[in-house]
């Protein structure tokens, strides 16, 4: 057998020309896929003299795709096994699991998703190998004739975006073929792969869900099934992955808005619009309040701008170009008719806002504007409305309606650097304010051909942005080609109290907008000058980081944005007068206080006390009344006797002012 030099993890080998890479790590069983001169192959592909092969473990980014879409097809083999005349769909990787879509005959239930992953274990347990084979698109048609969707998605081929680029969108059209321990096909279907060697090579797995789906997320089209799954490395990393997923529904934030009556989505109004009840209404407020402190400090100047405007300005912006699809329809306003119901002066369309931004342009472009007021911060909480698929709304974290604490920064090109480094500082310390504090920092770098502007303005904004981050201390993660095209961007990834990962705040430059609006200021020498106009939204939105803290905190918001800071409880009724008083005190003090005045038993007002998340209890006897003290009881159990009343008040607005948890 001749030999051919390949080179594998960067060390120079010579193998067998008929070696693969299979047997190439064969030492190794977390390897279960590669790349050959940088493309993601199988371990089962050929090689050449002069490749280049560097493995990938099953644990990295790449691996668990692969686990996850190969486990797919698993799921995919067993649902036809099961219910036989169920034609196939698309079976995408997705973060943290997995999908399928189905045409069944009926729909799936619970007890059918039993059924499919006991035959799914036998699959795995017989060790089918997946086998790469290249096909044409007229005897994949011939083949897959009886699978209406896969000759659907062979049509497109060479155009397959997004799910369906798993299928079809390569050079090669190419099925995998199941085989098993005879090595005969026992399963099939359209694929572009990689996939694992076998099925022996999928160590956990769980199938989670089935919804309905419409195909290629088009509501034009059939609904399906999709049933959702997760696969993971190991047993152990499977169980902790259920373990969080167990954690998130108790903290879900839809279930304890309704539990803690903080906001609720009345049928009435409509899809992602909610209503904030008097207690959200509370720890809201708190959070503007706070924001807007801050922001003053910061010196940002307050705007307010309406919910809706003609046509003409997003014309202008460029939004009804980019973003109309993720805007509401337009309204005509101001038509007026002759009396046989013809048009005698057409109406002008309007829409409701998806973006400030344009807003904030007119203002600056209000009047002439001078190198002297720069920067100009604007800052808004500004109501938007934007048309989410009712599919990816999401309580109050994806919702169509939700406010934007919204900031526009206008300053000059020497001036922008040092302005980026004070609103990533800036902006990393309030969220820290609030909680938050374990971030990383993710750099949006330019897509040379989906961009507009000067090499030197975006090569100048994106080494501003990048040294802004480095000085932060934290990790900065490369999104190269990610920023939209007017500008690069920095977006800060908070992890919340369970390790789930959230986008917070943005912070971008825009070289698209201040040229749109023709925006300009009188420079030192006389000239005319372009501002550099950099957006920042903090929270995001105000709803959303309502929602986040929410599941952060489970509910129970540090005291200083809890709705209610402290609930009073008399051991009997002899000791109401008492704790009235305190009470009284207390609100005077500006704590949000309030007393259980009612029949019931002192141990059931503690528990609804703690059921509502209440962090501070003051419980009054005979011996606080004989001392003119009170009992604290906290969030946590912990209790602490006679505390002089004074004392008390001093204890709670330290903590409110320190903005501590308890």
């Amino acid at each position: 057998m001749s030999l051919i030099n390949v080179t594998v993890d960067g060390q120079s080998r010579s193998i067998e020309s008929d070696q693969r890479p299979t047997q190439i790590f064969a030492e190794n069983k977390e390897i279960v896929v590669c790349t050959i001169n940088g493309a993601l192959k199988d371990l089962w592909t050929d090689l050449s003299d002069g490749d280049v092969v560097t493995s990938v473990s099953i644990s990295s980014p790449e691996g668990l795709a692969v686990l996850r879409h190969s486990t797919a097809h698993v799921m995919a083999q067993a649902v036809q096994q099961v219910f036989a005349d169920t034609k196939l769909g698309i079976g995408p990787p997705i973060t943290d699991g997995f999908y399928y879509d189905f045409d069944p005959q009926n729909p799936f239930n619970p007890d059918d998703l039993e059924k499919i992953e006991t035959a799914m274990r036998k699959i795995v347990k017989e060790g089918q190998r997946f086998k790469r084979r290249v096909t044409t698109e007229s005897d994949a048609l011939k083949e897959l004739s009886h699978e209406p969707y896969k000759c659907e998605l062979i049509g497109i081929k060479g155009g397959g975006t997004d799910e369906t680029s798993v299928e079809v969108g390569g050079t090669e059209l190419t099925i995998y073929d199941n085989l098993g321990r005879d090595g005969q096909p026992v399963w099939s279907d359209l694929c572009r792969g990689p996939h694992l060697p076998s099925t022996k090579h999928i160590p956990a797995f769980k199938l989670m869900r089935s919804a309905a789906a419409y195909w290629r997320g088009s509501e034009k089209n059939p609904m399906l099934q999709r049933i959702y799954g997760t696969a993971w490395p190991s047993q152990d990393e499977l169980t902790a992955y259920l373990e969080l997923l167990a954690e998130a529904e108790k903290r879900d934030h839809r279930r304890l808005g309704q539990e803690l009556d903080l906001f609720s989505f009345p049928e009435e109004i409509g899809s992602g619009l909610a209503v904030f009840h008097p207690k959200g209404g509370i720890i809201r407020r708190a959070m503007e309040d706070y924001s807007r402190k801050r922001h003053e400090e910061e010196e940002y100047e307050f705007v307010y701008s309406p919910h809706l405007t003609k046509a003409a300005l997003f014309e202008k912006s460029g939004h009804l170009d980019w973003y109309s699809e993720g805007m509401y329809p337009p309204m005509i306003m101001d038509e007026e008719l002759h009396a046989d119901g013809t048009i005698k002066r057409a109406g002008q369309q309007y829409y409701m806002k998806p973006m400030n931004c344009p807003f904030h342009n007119l203002i600056f472009q209000s009047r002439q504007r001078s190198y002297r007021e720069l920067p100009l911060r604007l800052f808004e909480f500004g109501t938007v409305y934007r048309y989410e698929k009712s599919g990816v709304l999401h309580g109050i974290t994806r919702a169509r309606g939700f406010t934007q604490d919204d900031a526009h920064i206008y300053c000059t090109k020497e001036q922008m650097a040092g302005e980026l480094d004070s609103l990533l500082t800036f902006v990393l310390n309030l969220l820290r304010d609030y909680g938050l504090a374990d971030f990383y920092l993710e750099l949006s770098t330019r897509n040379p051909e989906k961009s507009v502007g000067e090499d030197s303005d975006w090569n100048e904004a994106t080494e501003a942005l990048r040294e802004a981050a480095m000085k932060q201390g934290l990790e900065l993660v490369l999104d190269d080609g990610g920023a939209a095209f007017y500008g690069p961007k920095i977006s800060v990834q908070a992890k919340d109290a369970i390790g789930r990962t959230w986008q917070m705040s943005t912070i971008q430059v825009d070289f698209q907008l201040p040229q749109r609006f023709d925006l300009e200021f009188a420079a030192a020498d006389g000239s005319k000058q372009r501002p550099v106009m950099i957006h920042r939204a903090l929270f995001g939105s105000i709803e959303r980081f309502f929602g986040v803290l929410t599941e952060h905190y489970s509910g129970a918001f540090p005291p200083w944005l809890a709705p209610v800071q402290v609930m009073g409880i008399p051991v009997a009724e002899a000791f109401n007068d008492h704790l009235v008083k305190v009470i009284n005190a207390m609100k005077a003090a500006g704590i949000r206080a309030d007393i259980d005045l009612s029949d019931d038993r002192m141990q059931k007002k503690v528990r609804n006390a703690q059921m509502q998340k209440i962090p501070y209890m003051l419980i009054a006897g005979e011996e606080d009344v004989n001392s003119n003290a009170v009992s604290f009881r906290y969030r946590n159990g912990d209790q602490k006797n006679g505390v002089p009343i004074a004392d008390a008040i001093a204890e709670i607005l330290a903590t409110i002012a320190e903005r501590r948890q308890v």
